[in-house]
């Protein structure tokens, strides 16, 4: 398992006064809130399922534990330098100047302020842990803030934010800012001319100013996307991004309609505005907040602690697809899609669900030619866990649910004359079983509609996978679809599994990850 380092959280925009003096009176910003609900069943419908909160997780499985002792801030300041465990979890409380129930005039909330003081708390954590960096855990408008240190507050210093921050990981946070479905753009101008309880900070104009060092100012550029984090101020490739997928929850959890923001978003934030090009995401089933909330939600945990705390990386991508040359004269008549679900043994909920249902199908860009052009699925993450025995029935049971389907067009109007709802080209599940043997990882891969008993049944028999890639720390498989599908899409049409070692750790000392 990856070193436990400090882990700060960043709570998201709170509204007005009254929204401000509700947080405060939490003592984590309600990252300790949890939940009772999660949607299972056949019907998906509402079941009673106890999670506990990210917070107490984090002290339940990895030994994390929160210093409170009549304030964090005052407490970690009076401890010797080097001296306080590293595996600990701060709370960045940024609105408590902002609150009107302390007994003296609330200060106005400024972004910019809260990531200034967001660096100063990671440097105390720093300095009083001995931690080399830190992690950062931000909800919504925290995000923000957290790029905000990031990206101006830390190069205005003149240092280097890979100096203090290990991993980034944000829940639905509108890295895009925050757009409307609805009033022809002007509820964006309105917000943004007179920043009614500071909810101009979602507008470009703003963001341009606190995600950009403070000199040398320029003039936000028109082709500007504020939803990119530049390669000097940080690799994107330590950012996770969650992006929330159910706006529908929102209205009921919030008492708002969703139908101004429209339904590609989580209820407040557009699917295409949650996520940094070129950092690592999982889209999941849940709203922007309440009670099938993203963040007091198991598929946010299991995100959260496998990015943070795994090992080992996997991605899967398509290659060596080929479009049918006979379905059809002009490639451009079909737009070519994929759903991808990722489910972990043991959990009731789905890692990653982009599906077509959820307004946020894979578009695959498929070659005409005889080039191959890999498409991009997933990626997760493999974590220690004592837990998983190594013997075969024990493994870590992962499945890989694939679907490819074409939607015909014609001069860019879709055409449903032929089509048929709810049916692809190809639908299946590869599910991979991970374990040890003599102590070191190994893998054992099938295509469900391959296994001649049921799932629940199958135990991988016979020797583990062996590795297609020479490449140290690097691990590569490539699994040709069924024989039917490589009929249609070619016979090098495979998926392929890419495994590394983040750290530069030896992937074969990994053993039971869950």
């Amino acid at each position: 398992m990856g070193r436990k380092l400090p882990i700060i959280y960043v709570r998201g925009y709170g509204g007005g006064q009254s929204g401000i003096d509700a947080l405060v009176e939490d003592p984590f910003y309600g990252f300790n809130a949890g939940s009772t609900h999660v949607r299972v069943g056949a019907r998906g419908e509402p079941s009673f399922y106890q999670f506990e909160s990210p917070l107490l997780r984090l002290m339940l499985d990895h030994d994390y534990h929160l210093e409170v002792n009549g304030g964090q801030l005052a407490w970690l300041r009076a401890q010797k330098d080097g001296k306080v465990d590293e595996a600990t979890i701060w709370i960045h409380r940024f609105y408590d100047e902002s609150a009107s129930t302390f007994g003296k005039a609330a200060q106005e909330y400024r972004l910019e302020r809260a990531a200034e003081d967001l660096l100063t708390l990671v440097e105390l954590v720093r300095r009083k842990t001995g931690a080399p960096r830190v992690y950062l855990v931000a909800h919504s408008m925290g995000g923000l803030v957290c790029r905000s240190m990031i990206q101006r507050v830390i190069p205005d210093k003149g240092g280097k934010a890979t100096d203090y921050v290990d991993r980034l990981f944000t829940y639905a946070t509108p890295h895009g800012g925050i757009e409307f479905d609805v009033g022809f753009g002007l509820f964006e101008k309105l917000r943004d001319r007179f920043g009614i309880n500071g909810a101009d900070i979602f507008g470009p104009e703003r963001m341009w100013e606190y995600l950009n060092p403070s000199t040398p100012r320029k003039r936000r550029p028109k082709n500007w996307d504020a939803r990119a984090i530049p390669a000097t101020a940080f690799p994107t490739e330590r950012v996770f991004t969650l992006v929330g997928t159910n706006p529908e929850d929102y209205d009921v959890a919030m008492g708002l309609s969703s139908k101004a923001v429209g339904v590609k978003s989580d209820g407040l934030v557009q699917i295409e505005n949650a996520y940094v090009p070129g950092a690592k995401f999982a889209y999941v089933h849940r709203s922007h907040s309440g009670r099938y909330g993203i963040v007091n939600s198991e598929e946010g945990y299991q995100n959260l602690r496998r990015f943070l705390l795994g090992d080992l990386e996997v991605t899967a991508d398509l290659v060596g697809l080929r479009i049918p040359p006979e379905q059809v004269a002009d490639p451009r008549d079909l737009v070519w899609q994929a759903e991808v679900e990722l489910a972990v043994r043991g959990l009731p909920i789905l890692m990653h669900q982009q599906v077509a249902a959820h307004h946020c199908p894979v578009i695959l860009d498929l070659p005409a030619d005889a080039s191959d052009r890999p498409q991009p699925l997933v990626t997760t993450f493999l974590i220690a866990d004592p837990t998983v025995r190594p013997d075969n029935a024990e493994t870590a049971r992962y499945t890989l649910h694939l679907k490819l389907f074409a939607v015909r067009q014609k001069r860019g109007i879709f055409d449903f004359r032929d089509h048929l709802e709810q049916t692809a080209d190809f639908d299946d599940w590869l599910v991979v079983d991970i374990g040890a043997v003599n102590g070191e990882l190994a893998a054992w891969a099938s295509w469900v509609s391959e296994l001649d008993v049921t799932l629940r049944d199958y135990i991988p028999s016979g020797p583990p996978l062996v590795d297609d890639d020479a490449t140290p720390r690097k691990w590569v498989k490539r699994f040709p679809l069924p024989e039917g599908a490589r009929r249609l899409f070619g016979a090098e049409a495979a998926l392929r599994l890419t495994v590394r070692d983040r750290d530069g750790q030896a992937a074969e000392e990994l053993s039971q990850p869950g």
